[in-house]
């Protein structure tokens, strides 16, 4: 018997499941019983080793003719659906084999084998279960794969890519088919490609990358700007596999980039006299910095423009703008607009928001019209400018301010400091810089220049060939006082463009406020010619003409007609056009 327990022992590991194994001697007792035996019958080891089989065969006596069969012809039996009994008396169909085992020719023991057939159809019905589970469960991560905005690609350890979704397929141009199996140069381009990539530095020391730009080559040559995060890949045992990558185009935001770097230029601040000149020489040299600012001026004078313009050309430009009008919020939500507010802070605070001081993160957060919030909320914006720390309304942890604070006010703030509303403290620190944006009635001269630059905008924006005003309307604008300043002057432009059918706008053509509070002669509308002074009507129109083409500029009117700008002014006065 000990050469049948040693093939019994050799073969442990295959007996286990799912097959029950019973090795039966020729004096027909059970010298062998394995768990998968006894998990299907019911017996113990205890219960059936040494002894009779026929335990095994109870009202089976089919069964033990087959196995007496196999002792007297030495010869397996294979494939029998045979009746075992069970512990508690309940008869089992299984498939078995019977294999006689020899010695000098003569069967010494036979080993049963059998399994049940119900228990394999159901492991075969949760196996398919576990496939098809599998098998959606792949689907869906590859759905997931496709589906993701980013391009995602993978490698191994030779740099050859092992996977390429959708978005890669789009941004690159190359199919899954192309790129899968090539080295990742190859298919990218970069002149970082082996060059210090950021996935050498993720292969090589096993550290991740995050928000690294660089400029690919795609199939179809075009060079195009992406992002791209890399991280180690690593298999179902935690062991390095490879490295995956996630990449964006980011050619919009490059070029919305660039048009906001051009809109925003200083240059474009338009306006050539000395009190805006000296505004853009400081706003050029605060931009550098990091102090607060305080951005003075009346309304419509540009201060935002001012404070978008300081924060794109300053380190801090590919941070967020974020603006607050502290003027259009209510005193009980603007705490909660600049602070935040963690779920159930106050009625109403369904879920936990984030606040201005945190959108701002690494970016600049512009504080408009701050001379209007309470006294309440300046003693804790006080605070925050002081300790560079806040907290949200009902939360308990303290977060740090990582933004620059640029504020904004048409106040007169001596004034509103002298009479309480405004502290002092909190003045002098949002005050580090300012910077006074003059009002257009102190720089007149810059008129002509607004007014060419506001005529090329509309233009394009109406569709329309209006190129000029008629010298009445350059005299009225030139005379008026606007307090509603550069946005009153676009709005009165806008409103001329949209009445006007011609390609001059007319005094008809303005709003009729602006008439009403013109002293303009309109003696220049409409021109008829004096025919018992000929002369006098033609130079008459000609100084018309000329005025007109540059936009009511006397200095350059004079210098085209070649007189003197005292000459000019005399003629005006002659032909009632001033």
């Amino acid at each position: 018997m000990r050469e049948v327990k040693s093939i019994i022992d050799k073969n442990k590991e295959v007996m286990i499941i799912p097959d029950g194994i019973a090795v039966i001697g020729n004096d027909l007792k059970v010298l062998v019983f394995n768990e998968a035996a006894s998990r299907i019958t019911g017996f113990t080891e205890s219960d059936i080793i040494k002894k009779t089989c026929k335990k095994l065969f109870r009202n089976c006596k089919p069964e033990v003719d087959k196995l007496m069969q196999v002792f007297e012809n030495k010869r397996t039996l294979a494939n029998l659906s045979i009746n075992i009994s069970g512990k508690s008396g309940k008869i089992k169909n299984v498939l078995a084999s019977m294999n006689p085992i020899l010695r000098d020719d003569k069967v010494i023991c036979v080993v049963l084998v059998f399994r049940d057939t119900k228990e394999m159809q159901s492991l075969h019905e949760k196996l398919e279960r576990k496939t098809l589970e599998v098998v959606d469960q792949r689907n869906k991560l590859d759905s997931i794969f496709n589906s993701r905005i980013e391009g995602t690609f993978t490698i191994d350890h030779e740099w050859n890519i092992t996977s390429f979704n959708s978005s890669a397929e789009r941004i690159t141009g190359y199919t899954r088919k192309e790129a899968v199996g090539e080295k990742c140069w190859n298919i990218f381009n970069s002149s970082l490609c082996r060059n210090g990539c950021h996935m050498e530095m993720t292969m090589n020391k096993g550290k991740h990358s995050i928000g690294n730009e660089l400029e690919i080559i795609s199939k179809s040559g075009q060079k195009i700007p992406i992002r791209v995060n890399s991280a180690i890949l690593v298999d179902n045992q935690n062991k390095k596999i490879g490295a995956i990558e996630t990449f964006v185009d980011i050619s919009d935001i490059k070029n919305l980039s660039q048009h906001l770097d051009e809109k925003y230029k200083y240059e474009n601040i338009i306006g050539k006299s000395k009190k805006l000149r000296d505004t853009i020489s400081l706003m050029e040299s605060v931009s550098q910095t990091d102090s607060s600012v305080l951005i003075t001026g009346e309304s419509g004078t540009g201060k935002e423009l001012a404070a978008r313009a300081i924060h794109l050309n300053s380190p801090r430009r590919t941070g967020p703008f974020i603006a607050v009008n502290c003027s259009s919020f209510v005193e009980t939500l603007i705490e909660s607009e600049l602070f935040g507010h963690e779920k159930g802070a106050f009625t109403g605070a369904v879920k936990s928001k984030p606040g201005r001081f945190e959108l701002a993160e690494g970016g600049t957060l512009f504080l408009d019209e701050i001379g209007d919030i309470s006294l309440t909320l300046q003693v804790k914006l006080l605070r925050v400018l002081e300790t560079r720390k806040f907290e949200r309304v009902g939360g308990t942890k303290t977060l740090e301010l990582n933004a620059r604070i640029i504020a904004a006010t048409n106040k007169d703030m001596d004034k509103a400091i002298s009479e309480g509303k405004f502290r002092e403290d909190l003045f002098y620190r949002l005050n580090v810089i300012n910077i006074h944006v003059p009002p257009l009635r102190e720089r007149m001269d810059d008129l002509p220049l607004l007014i060419d630059h506001l005529l090329i905008n509309f233009r394009k924006r109406f569709k329309k060939e209006i190129y000029s005003l008629s010298p009445q309307v350059v005299d009225c604008l030139s005379k008026y006082g606007w307090p509603g300043n550069i946005r009153e002057l676009e709005n009165v432009l806008e409103h001329g463009f949209i009445v006007c059918p011609g390609n001059t706008i007319q005094m008809n053509h303005l709003p009729q406020r602006l008439v009403k509070d013109s002293k303009v002669s309109k003696a220049g509308e409409n021109l008829v010619a004096d025919p018992k002074n000929p002369f006098g009507s033609a130079e008459k129109q000609i100084i018309i003409d000329t005025l007109n083409k540059h936009l009511g500029n006397r200095n350059k009117t004079a210098e085209e007609l070649n007189i003197d700008k005292s000459t000019l002014w005399r003629k005006m006065k002659r032909y009632k056009l001033l």
